[in-house]
């Protein structure tokens, strides 16, 4: 082996990342997909993408990319190659096999040109999943899996509608993606007995968790509460993020209307944020915000008194939000109304920065937000919690680190994607 070799492990390897979500969207896991493969690039790896088109956490397509089917775009180094596919404008089980579908039809019909000597997906998509495993197959290379969202759980526990009957396809599809992995990168290791019951290994599962993609707070925290128009003694409960059914987000609503004196902010974009607004009609302390721009976005976040994670109360295994990774970097304290024996609780009391309190219970979230604005210094202490938590587990580099050994340790052993 020659000292570049040695030095530089990814030089002149052609890897293939696929993610249905990628930049330019700034939420959810498209950062994940964007910075991992950016980085490889960086490390001197030839790295192309398979991506959808950006749509997500609208549900809605780029104005920049409406009348766009096939494209190969140059982003930090990586060959970005997008393929058109169906967004369905709400979710029901019938409209997300569409979606699902029309993603495998295409990234199937026209993948990237070339023989990768890997193949790295992020689950969910599903579809993302199967072509991956699909292409790994073919090219007799490794494929190696990123479960970020277990989607048969996400359809038995979310409240999609129809989303009973979708499960077993789901899962089936996750079954195929994941049975010829050479490894399984899970990001919480919640989700490892629910790879397992899809059939995998035990030693082939790695843990991989998510980083924090953004830079902390920056702006004077009183400027920013001015131009958003938030009074100084009116306590603010925001939540950032996607909002879907998973969230529950009617009982931030529900909270709304028991307190009148607390301002509840809703910032982000879903396929629900329409139905919450109908829900919100005519109280004056819920606001709505279009997601911050990356340049405020903790700004926003750290300006808010206490951050939201909320989950339906079937929601266990399926989801540890990305958002908490944010919230953390923000230095404030997060209230989770979430299930207690869930991936997302145990990642809160991880932390120390944060208090659970019981999933669809508005009362109860109410009681937690009072108590936490009526003795500043405690909720200043619990919030300081989270950025020496990000820095102890949550840094980039560490985050990039741990992919980086997952990916050398099947490049070392050789491990194909042959197996069934």
């Amino acid at each position: 082996m020659s000292d570049v070799e040695r030095h530089r492990p990814l030089q002149n390897r052609r890897l293939l990342v696929v993610s249905t979500n990628y930049a330019p969207e700034v939420t959810g896991i498209g950062p994940y997909a964007t910075q991992l493969a950016e980085h490889w690039a960086a490390s001197g790896a030839r790295v192309r993408a398979l991506a959808g088109m950006p749509h997500y956490p609208s549900w809605r397509l780029d104005e920049a990319y409406r009348q766009v089917w096939r494209t190969v775009e140059i982003r930090g180094g990586v060959g970005v190659h997008r393929r058109r596919h169906y967004v369905p404008p709400r979710q029901t089980a019938l409209r997300r096999a569409a979606f699902e579908a029309s993603i495998l039809a295409t990234g199937l019909f026209a993948p990237p040109p070339g023989r990768p000597d890997a193949v790295v997906s992020q689950m969910p998509s599903l579809a993302g999943g199967v072509i991956a495993a699909r292409l790994a197959r073919r090219h007799r290379v490794p494929h190696i899996p990123v479960v970020q969202d277990l989607m048969g759980s996400a359809a038995a526990q979310s409240g999609i509608r129809g989303g009973g009957r979708a499960a077993s396809v789901a899962a089936a599809a996750e079954r195929y993606a994941l049975s010829g992995a050479a490894l399984v990168g899970v990001i919480h290791e919640s989700f490892v007995p629910g790879v397992t019951a899809l059939g995998v290994d035990p030693g082939r599962i790695r843990l991989v968790p998510n980083w924090t993609h953004v830079h902390g707070p920056t702006a004077d925290r009183a400027a920013t509460r001015a131009r958003l128009g938030w009074p100084p003694g009116t306590p603010v409960l925001l939540h950032s993020g996607n909002m879907g059914l998973k969230q529950g987000l009617d009982v931030l609503v529900d909270t709304a209307r028991l307190a009148p004196d607390v301002k509840v902010v809703l910032m982000g974009d879903g396929n629900q944020r329409d139905a919450l607004r109908a829900r919100a009609e005519g109280l004056p302390n819920v606001d709505f915000l279009e997601p911050a721009g990356a340049g405020e976005f903790t700004d926003v976040l750290a300006a808010a008194d206490v951050l939201a994670v909320t989950q339906r109360a079937s929601v266990l295994d399926m989801s540890v939000p990305s958002k908490l990774t944010s919230y953390f970097v923000s230095g404030r304290p997060v209230v989770a109304s979430v299930a207690d024996e869930g991936g997302t609780a145990d990642e809160v009391r991880r932390s120390g920065a944060g208090v659970l309190v019981a999933p669809e219970d508005p009362a109860a979230l109410l009681e937690t937000v009072r108590k936490l604005a009526a003795d500043p210094a405690a909720a200043d202490a619990l919030g300081a919690e989270g950025p020496r938590y990000v820095a102890r587990h949550l840094s980039r580099e560490a985050g990039l680190a741990r992919f980086d050994a997952l990916l050398a340790e099947v490049l070392a052993d050789g491990r194909g994607g042959s197996a069934r």
